[in-house]
């Protein structure tokens, strides 16, 4: 009576898992700030203008570009056009550094 038995497949009763759907994940999703709040923190909060309360960076947000200086159209890329034009600029280059050297 005390050993174990491996029940068989049979005697098993498995359970129905098609009809049985887990619980989704419970994420909480904080606010991204845009390009336009990050500027606005930056500066009006004293807490930004100092790195570890010893490094000043007040002259670095004073340099810093703005976002519309830094936005670019997104521009598709042809592989067979950008090396044929790089491998020409090379080679203008190239032929330019020879005829200066010959002279």
């Amino acid at each position: 009576a005390d050993i174990p038995v491996i029940p068989d497949l049979e005697e098993v009763q498995e359970e129905d898992l098609v009809m049985q759907v887990a619980a989704p994940p419970s994420v909480q999703v904080n606010r991204v700030m845009t390009y336009h709040d990050l500027d606005k923190d930056l500066r009006t909060y004293a807490a930004f203008q100092t790195l570890d309360g010893e490094v000043d960076l007040k002259l670095l947000t004073k340099v810093l570009a703005p976002e519309h200086e830094l936005r670019e159209d997104d521009v598709s890329w042809d592989w067979d056009h950008l090396f044929t034009e790089v491998s020409s600029e090379l080679v203008t280059e190239w032929d330019l550094g020879q005829s200066e050297r010959e002279e």
